[in-house]
Protein backbone atom coordinates (compact mmCIF):
# COMPACT_ATOMS: atom_id res chain seq x y z
CA UNK A 1 0.00 0.00 0.00
CA UNK A 2 1.32 3.36 -0.93
CA UNK A 3 0.74 5.77 2.01
CA UNK A 4 -0.86 9.17 1.97
CA UNK A 5 1.18 11.97 1.93
CA UNK A 6 0.22 14.36 5.54
CA UNK A 7 -0.40 17.24 3.40
CA UNK A 8 -3.00 14.87 1.09
CA UNK A 9 -4.86 13.78 4.22
CA UNK A 10 -5.16 17.03 5.59
CA UNK A 11 -6.60 18.71 2.30
CA UNK A 12 -8.36 15.72 1.31
CA UNK A 13 -10.17 14.59 4.51
CA UNK A 14 -10.63 17.93 6.33
CA UNK A 15 -14.11 18.24 7.04
CA UNK A 16 -13.74 21.99 6.77
CA UNK A 17 -16.69 23.67 4.95
CA UNK A 18 -14.43 25.49 2.51
CA UNK A 19 -11.18 23.88 1.44
CA UNK A 20 -8.32 25.21 2.77
CA UNK A 21 -5.93 27.24 0.17
CA UNK A 22 -4.96 26.13 -2.60
CA UNK A 23 -8.25 26.33 -3.59
CA UNK A 24 -8.42 23.04 -5.87
CA UNK A 25 -11.46 20.44 -6.10
CA UNK A 26 -11.58 17.92 -2.95
CA UNK A 27 -11.07 14.26 -4.75
CA UNK A 28 -12.70 10.75 -3.23
CA UNK A 29 -10.59 8.79 -1.31
CA UNK A 30 -11.30 5.63 -0.01
CA UNK A 31 -9.09 3.94 2.87
CA UNK A 32 -9.73 0.66 4.03
CA UNK A 33 -8.87 -2.13 5.81
CA UNK A 34 -9.91 -5.76 5.60
CA UNK A 35 -9.43 -7.99 8.66
CA UNK A 36 -10.19 -11.78 8.82
CA UNK A 37 -12.43 -12.41 12.38
CA UNK A 38 -10.75 -15.21 14.03
CA UNK A 39 -7.68 -15.13 11.63
CA UNK A 40 -4.46 -13.50 10.49
CA UNK A 41 -5.29 -12.25 7.53
CA UNK A 42 -5.50 -7.97 7.36
CA UNK A 43 -5.27 -6.28 3.91
CA UNK A 44 -5.59 -2.21 3.82
CA UNK A 45 -4.91 0.06 1.01
CA UNK A 46 -5.80 3.69 -0.48
CA UNK A 47 -7.48 4.13 -3.47
CA UNK A 48 -9.12 7.10 -5.25
CA UNK A 49 -11.09 7.96 -8.29
CA UNK A 50 -9.53 7.38 -11.32
CA UNK A 51 -10.45 7.44 -15.30
CA UNK A 52 -14.17 7.63 -14.20
CA UNK A 53 -14.10 5.15 -12.23
CA UNK A 54 -15.29 6.33 -8.67
CA UNK A 55 -13.26 4.87 -5.49
CA UNK A 56 -16.05 2.76 -4.34
CA UNK A 57 -16.01 0.56 -7.12
CA UNK A 58 -12.50 0.22 -7.75
CA UNK A 59 -12.88 -1.17 -4.13
CA UNK A 60 -15.41 -3.24 -4.81
CA UNK A 61 -13.22 -4.64 -7.26
CA UNK A 62 -10.39 -5.13 -5.02
CA UNK A 63 -12.15 -6.95 -2.31
CA UNK A 64 -13.88 -9.31 -4.88
CA UNK A 65 -9.88 -9.86 -6.30
CA UNK A 66 -9.18 -11.43 -3.36
CA UNK A 67 -11.20 -14.26 -3.41
CA UNK A 68 -11.78 -14.35 0.09
CA UNK A 69 -13.32 -17.72 1.60
CA UNK A 70 -16.87 -17.58 2.34
CA UNK A 71 -16.96 -19.82 5.23
CA UNK A 72 -14.42 -17.08 7.16
CA UNK A 73 -15.62 -14.19 8.63
CA UNK A 74 -14.19 -10.43 7.74
CA UNK A 75 -14.63 -7.03 8.98
CA UNK A 76 -14.15 -4.19 6.63
CA UNK A 77 -13.70 -0.47 7.99
CA UNK A 78 -13.58 1.93 4.95
CA UNK A 79 -13.00 6.08 5.85
CA UNK A 80 -14.06 7.89 2.99
CA UNK A 81 -13.47 11.72 1.90
CA UNK A 82 -16.89 12.31 0.53
CA UNK A 83 -20.05 10.26 0.80
CA UNK A 84 -21.08 7.53 -1.30
CA UNK A 85 -22.96 8.97 -4.37
CA UNK A 86 -26.67 6.92 -5.37
CA UNK A 87 -24.71 4.90 -7.78
CA UNK A 88 -22.16 3.51 -5.78
CA UNK A 89 -24.26 3.66 -3.02
CA UNK A 90 -26.04 1.04 -4.85
CA UNK A 91 -22.70 -1.01 -5.99
CA UNK A 92 -22.01 -1.37 -2.60
CA UNK A 93 -25.63 -2.70 -1.40
CA UNK A 94 -25.41 -4.89 -3.89
CA UNK A 95 -21.58 -6.16 -2.89
CA UNK A 96 -22.61 -6.65 0.82
CA UNK A 97 -25.63 -8.77 -0.52
CA UNK A 98 -23.75 -10.92 -2.05
CA UNK A 99 -21.10 -11.27 0.53
CA UNK A 100 -23.12 -12.15 4.11
CA UNK A 101 -20.04 -12.69 5.70
CA UNK A 102 -18.42 -9.90 4.83
CA UNK A 103 -19.31 -6.86 7.97
CA UNK A 104 -18.78 -3.19 5.83
CA UNK A 105 -18.44 -0.07 7.68
CA UNK A 106 -18.08 3.33 6.17
CA UNK A 107 -17.12 6.35 8.15
CA UNK A 108 -17.40 9.48 5.59
CA UNK A 109 -15.37 13.08 6.32
CA UNK A 110 -18.14 15.02 4.31
CA UNK A 111 -21.40 14.21 2.94
CA UNK A 112 -21.93 14.39 -0.74
CA UNK A 113 -24.52 16.57 -2.41
CA UNK A 114 -26.48 15.48 0.70
CA UNK A 115 -29.58 18.24 0.40
CA UNK A 116 -30.49 15.82 -2.99
CA UNK A 117 -33.06 13.53 -3.04
CA UNK A 118 -31.08 10.56 -4.89
CA UNK A 119 -28.18 10.52 -2.84
CA UNK A 120 -30.49 10.76 0.90
CA UNK A 121 -32.07 7.36 -0.63
CA UNK A 122 -28.55 6.17 -1.60
CA UNK A 123 -27.52 6.54 2.02
CA UNK A 124 -30.78 5.21 3.59
CA UNK A 125 -30.29 2.48 1.14
CA UNK A 126 -26.92 1.62 2.26
CA UNK A 127 -28.04 1.91 6.09
CA UNK A 128 -31.21 -0.63 5.01
CA UNK A 129 -28.74 -3.18 3.97
CA UNK A 130 -26.60 -3.52 7.48
CA UNK A 131 -23.97 -1.41 6.48
CA UNK A 132 -23.11 1.30 9.35
CA UNK A 133 -22.53 4.50 7.82
CA UNK A 134 -21.39 7.03 10.10
CA UNK A 135 -19.86 10.26 10.18
CA UNK A 136 -15.46 10.49 10.95
CA UNK A 137 -14.75 11.95 14.19
CA UNK A 138 -11.54 13.49 15.96
CA UNK A 139 -10.65 9.14 17.05
CA UNK A 140 -11.59 8.02 13.16
CA UNK A 141 -8.89 11.03 11.92
CA UNK A 142 -6.76 10.02 14.03
CA UNK A 143 -7.20 6.36 13.47
CA UNK A 144 -7.02 6.78 9.56
CA UNK A 145 -4.01 9.17 10.57
CA UNK A 146 -2.40 6.17 12.48
CA UNK A 147 -2.54 3.25 9.10
CA UNK A 148 -3.03 5.37 5.82
CA UNK A 149 -1.04 8.59 6.35
CA UNK A 150 3.03 9.05 5.90
CA UNK A 151 3.43 10.19 8.76
CA UNK A 152 7.13 9.63 10.15
CA UNK A 153 6.23 8.93 13.66
CA UNK A 154 4.60 12.98 13.56
CA UNK A 155 1.22 13.00 15.79
CA UNK A 156 -2.00 13.46 14.64
CA UNK A 157 -2.99 17.27 14.20
CA UNK A 158 -6.53 18.56 14.51
CA UNK A 159 -7.64 21.35 12.50
CA UNK A 160 -9.78 24.19 13.61
CA UNK A 161 -12.78 23.39 14.55
CA UNK A 162 -13.09 19.49 13.34
CA UNK A 163 -15.49 18.42 16.42
CA UNK A 164 -17.57 20.97 15.62
CA UNK A 165 -17.41 20.38 11.99
CA UNK A 166 -18.13 16.75 12.84
CA UNK A 167 -20.84 16.88 15.14
CA UNK A 168 -22.76 19.13 12.18
CA UNK A 169 -22.28 16.64 9.74
CA UNK A 170 -23.29 13.85 11.90
CA UNK A 171 -26.46 15.65 13.11
CA UNK A 172 -26.96 15.96 9.06
CA UNK A 173 -26.42 12.01 8.59
CA UNK A 174 -28.86 11.66 11.66
CA UNK A 175 -31.64 13.70 9.88
CA UNK A 176 -30.80 11.97 7.06
CA UNK A 177 -31.08 7.75 8.23
CA UNK A 178 -34.31 9.12 11.04
CA UNK A 179 -36.89 6.47 9.21
CA UNK A 180 -39.82 8.09 7.18
CA UNK A 181 -42.92 7.47 8.59
CA UNK A 182 -45.12 5.69 5.81
CA UNK A 183 -48.18 7.83 4.86
CA UNK A 184 -50.53 5.06 5.33
CA UNK A 185 -49.65 3.96 8.45
CA UNK A 186 -50.58 8.16 9.76
CA UNK A 187 -53.78 7.60 7.85
CA UNK A 188 -54.69 4.61 9.83
CA UNK A 189 -54.17 6.01 12.82
CA UNK A 190 -56.63 9.04 12.19
CA UNK A 191 -58.96 6.11 12.31
CA UNK A 192 -61.58 8.18 10.16
CA UNK A 193 -64.74 5.94 9.53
Amino acid sequence: MNPLREDKFYYQFGNQHRAPKPYCRRKTYLCYQLEQLDGPMSVKGCLQNKKKRHAEIRFIDKIKSLTLDPSQRFEITCYITWSSCPTCAGALVDFVKGHPHLSLRIFASRLYFHWLKKNILGLRHLQESGVLMAVMGHREFEDCWRKFVDHQDRPFQPWDNLDQNSKSIKRRLQRILMPVNDLSDNFSNLKLE
